[in-house]
């Protein structure tokens, strides 16, 4: 596809790379074999908050992390209460409405630089949780509510900063989808919805950019911490991925650090205890923990030390001016137009402008937490719109209400007034700072009331009103038919006033598009009323039914759909079609799309691909989001944009085989400019030859296949989970005619008997199968 042609340079460097991690990782080994019991368990925990312990005597040095994802927050003093001056970028919600995986490399390459400058070896990001609901307080740093497009900008993300020799740290796997109760809290989220949503973005991350480390999360996922979950952390991760790096542990997250180790967990963070150290030491005298697994843990941890000390860049610099040139380019492509009646925007003639809003002159442009930046400098709207359009037009301006977002009745009279005096109003709005950061989520999708009230006085004596937003995720717009235009300009970093000047007066043309669905109200959104639970567990009873796909199914109509943006020029479908009408699943189908620019400006367009399954077998979203290409037009000319389809594409994961399938039927190919306009569609019919898709599977085994992977066979499972696993697996020797006799009575028990629990055989019996008999089979099936 053309929107991966970029990562075509970096492929020998991606080679490179994996030939020498595998010979660190053999230089690890060797280490690792003359270290002392007490030397590897000191390696399992950091040295500090944000560094390794070292072995001098082995040669082994210390490395440095610190937090990300959208800029470098390093400490300089103890009590982190300051950090070293780093480019603030825009935030993963603003950086995936860009659509463009290139800016992303970009954004990275830039950050890995600034790593290298400041000796910082890893930097913690990027996140790429799903946004199950509007009101996660983190979602500014997670870059979705699709896994593809959340999944292609986090993989370019760290392609660009590894590309500069420092580790990228992929998080927060996985589940981590509310901070309320986030050290406690267990994401209960059944098998296909966590494989089809909120594992494939870590899984596109890992597979096409080879993230050097992975950090689990704080919550427990199915009642297991992740920080102890070998399903996750070693079954999923390394078997079935093939991640070879190093798994850390969010900040605090250990609850049990030698489960944790058996678990596949390679080093704690923050460090500076030996008291986990004395625990693993204690397990392996005392025959609980295998030396062979710590060995292993250890050689992660001192591979990747090598690797990272080794591509350290002594004496490195960066050039913080052309990082924050950079930040405004790439807050220009990210920056989404919602509305634009009578083409209000850009502006344009001699006229007087009125800008309102405190955030015009002290911008919202980062959110709180870990991820709070010091900010090399910050331009301001009102300040950059000035520069480009001081001698075209006149500038009024009044705040409206504070930068904490109160407002009085003289603000408000005062901002009323100098609307009353302006040809036309951009009045600059959004969420305060105390609204969204880590560690709490929202209470609501609403503006604070004095914003609303705010506009509600403005549009009322100035109908020629554009709104500027500056937010971390969606909020809710009443008052969006007194107003002409919207600007989404969400939290756009640094330099974010001068690419909302830079869009506002026409110099970008914008072209971004929305990275999550806006609702109109609270209540429209999947997971209502049950986010954020307070009760440890987070039941995801929406299943595979979240973000667009909800409201799909559901026939909500949001206020504006995923993947909406406009533009000051207008772009045409004009034609799709496929090499093949027919195909295998195992083999691909090519899909041409003809985009044409029939306006009269330059203009960048995302096409959007989406899937629709005509006849599933299972209940399936209206249609899924699979691939996506941002072309550049010049005004009347067209391009196609060539996608390639494969397995994936078509199918579901299907709890029963643990696996993903595909089924034989017809599947639509939908091509628009948003989730909500799909004016194309192709059909292509795909036959079913497998329904394995060929990865590494844990579940092969007779017990295996029976054990749910959160924990084992029980009295109340359903009866077709024993028939799968005493006659759904073949044997060495098996005939053809006992297979097929196999296969009959499986499908006839499964069909008679399939959907009762186990225990009620009991009953069924009438005797005849006792309650000892079915604990005799649950004792077999669970050995």
């Amino acid at each position: 596809m053309k929107r991966l042609l970029f990562l075509v340079p970096f492929m020998a460097l991606i080679m490179s790379a994996g030939a020498q991690q595998a010979d660190y990782a053999a230089q690890a080994r060797a280490l690792v074999a003359k270290m002392t019991l007490e030397e590897k368990a000191s390696l399992c925990s950091g040295r500090d908050f944000w560094s390794t312990r070292p072995i001098d005597r082995l040669g082994i040095p210390s490395i440095f992390m610190t937090d990300g994802p959208h800029g470098l927050r390093k400490g300089v003093d103890a009590g982190f209460t300051t950090s070293v001056p780093a480019t603030c970028f825009p935030t993963a919600s603003a950086l995936a409405s860009s659509w463009n995986p290139m800016l992303a490399w970009q954004e990275g390459k830039a950050l890995g630089e600034e790593c290298q400058a400041n000796d910082v070896q890893i930097i913690l990001g990027p996140g790429v949780n799903m946004k199950r609901s509007p009101l996660g307080g983190r979602n500014f740093e997670y870059f979705s509510e699709d896994p593809i497009l959340a999944g292609h900008m986090g993989s370019a993300l760290i392609q660009g900063e590894q590309s500069q020799g420092i580790g990228s740290s992929l998080k927060h796997f996985a589940g981590n989808n509310q901070e309320t109760d986030r050290l406690t809290m267990s994401s209960e989220i059944d098998e296909r919805t966590l494989n089809e949503l909120y594992l494939p973005a870590f899984e596109m991350a890992v597979k096409e950019a080879h993230p050097l480390t992975v950090m689990c999360a704080y919550n427990k996922l199915n009642g297991t911490y992740c920080s102890q979950n070998p399903w996750l952390l070693t079954d999923m991760l390394r078997t079935n991925w093939g991640f070879t790096g190093l798994v850390v542990s969010d900040w605090g997250a250990v609850d049990d650090r030698v489960a944790g180790v058996k678990a596949g967990l390679d080093l704690e963070m923050p460090g500076g205890s030996d008291l986990n150290t004395q625990k693993i030491i204690n397990a392996v005298n005392g025959g609980t923990l295998n030396v062979s697994t710590l060995d292993s843990v250890v050689a992660s941890v001192v591979a990747v030390t090598l690797q990272l000390h080794a591509t350290r860049k002594v004496g490195a610099t960066f050039d913080a001016q052309a990082h924050h040139d950079l930040a405004r380019k790439i807050d220009g492509e990210c920056i989404v137009l919602l509305k634009n009646e009578q083409h209000i925007l850009p502006l344009s003639g001699n006229k007087t402008i009125a800008i309102i809003g405190a955030f015009a002159k002290v911008p919202r442009y980062q959110g709180g937490g870990s991820s709070l930046i010091n900010a090399t400098q910050v331009s301001n709207a009102f300040d950059e719109i000035s520069k480009i359009e001081g001698n075209k037009v006149h500038i009024l301006y009044a705040p409206g209400y504070t930068p904490e977002g109160s407002t009085t009745d003289a603000m408000i009279a005062e901002a009323r007034q100098v609307a009353g005096h302006a040809d036309l109003v951009l009045l600059f709005t959004g969420l305060p700072e105390s609204y969204e950061s880590e560690g709490y989520d929202r209470k609501d999708i609403n503006l604070p009331g004095s914003f609303n009230q705010l506009i509600d006085a403005v549009a009322g004596v100035q109908p020629n009103t554009a709104v500027i937003l500056m937010n971390g995720s969606a909020v809710a717009m009443p008052w969006i038919g007194k107003v002409k235009g919207v600007v989404e300009g969400w939290l756009g970093g640094q330099a974010s006033g001068g690419a909302l000047a830079d869009v506002v007066t026409g110099r970008v043309n914008p072209s971004g598009k929305l990275s999550e669905t806006f609702p109109v109200k609270l209540e429209d959104t999947p997971p209502y009323p049950m986010f954020p639970a307070r009760n440890g567990k987070a039941q995801y009873g929406e299943g595979v039914f979240t973000g667009y796909r909800y409201y799909d199914s559901k026939q909500i109509a949001p206020l504006f759909p995923f993947g909406f943006g406009l533009s000051y020029t207008s772009f045409a479908y004009t034609g799709i079609s496929s090499n093949v009408a027919e195909m295998k699943d195992m083999d691909s189908v090519t899909v041409s799309v003809n985009v044409r620019n029939s306006g009269a400006i330059p203009g960048k367009e995302v096409v959007e691909l989406y899937v629709h399954e005509q006849q599933g077998k299972v209940v399936q979203p209206e249609k899924e989001l699979k691939h996506f290409s941002k072309i550049d037009l010049q005004p009347g000319e067209e391009k196609t944009v060539h996608f390639t389809l494969g397995y994936r594409d078509f199918a579901y994961f299907d709890a029963s085989v643990h696996n993903w399938q595909v089924n034989t039927g017809n599947f639509d190919i939908l091509v628009g400019g948003s989730s909500g306009d799909l004016p194309l569609k192709q059909t292509v019919h795909v036959t079913a030859t497998s329904i394995l898709y060929p990865i590494l599977n844990r579940y092969s085994t007779l017990n295996e296949v029976v054990k749910n992977p959160r924990g084992q066979t029980v009295h109340d499972d359903l009866v077709n989970v024993m028939v799968v696993s005493l006659l759904g697996n073949p044997s060495a020797t098996e005939t053809a005619a006992a297979a097929a006799a196999r296969k009959k009575t499986t499908a006839m028990l499964g069909s008679l008997l399939g959907d009762e629990p186990l225990c009620k055989l009991i009953d069924f019996s009438k005797g005849v199968f006792t309650e000892e008999k079915l604990q005799d089979i649950l004792k077999t099936l669970n050995q």
